[in-house]
């Protein structure tokens, strides 16, 4: 092949900023699910826990609410520990936080399944 002295350049296939705009739409779906299977395993865990301190019908399902609405207080997890353990402790549940521990990572699985489901 010959060159006339400019440098022949390949043209991308997609734009570059379509490219990243992609890895970006990807990005966000994916935070996007986490946030659903956070909620959904902290919905499951405060009717768990309502359970545990015999509240059921709609007083369980508006504490399981108060639950998924304490972990916007700050980042992780610390928040609904500390809400579900106080709400324990003002019961008389005796639950320990490894206990609630466990329950939240299995928990955890449960909602990703449920989330993986209802988005298929």
């Amino acid at each position: 092949m010959v060159y006339d002295g400019e440098e022949r350049r390949k043209k991308p296939r997609r734009p570059t900023d379509t490219k990243d705009k992609g890895h970006e739409m990807d990005f966000l779906r994916q935070g996007e699910m986490e946030f659903k299977v956070i909620a959904r395993r902290n919905k499951l865990l405060g009717l768990w826990a309502a359970e545990k301190m015999g509240m059921t019908g709609e007083t369980a399902k508006e504490y399981s609410k108060e639950v998924v609405v304490s972990d916007f207080e700050e980042p992780g997890d610390d928040d609904v520990l500390r809400k579900v353990m106080k709400d324990f402790a003002e019961k008389g549940v005796g639950v320990s936080e490894d206990r609630l521990r466990q329950e939240m990572d299995a928990l955890l699985g449960v909602a990703r399944g449920q989330i993986k489901s209802d988005s298929a």
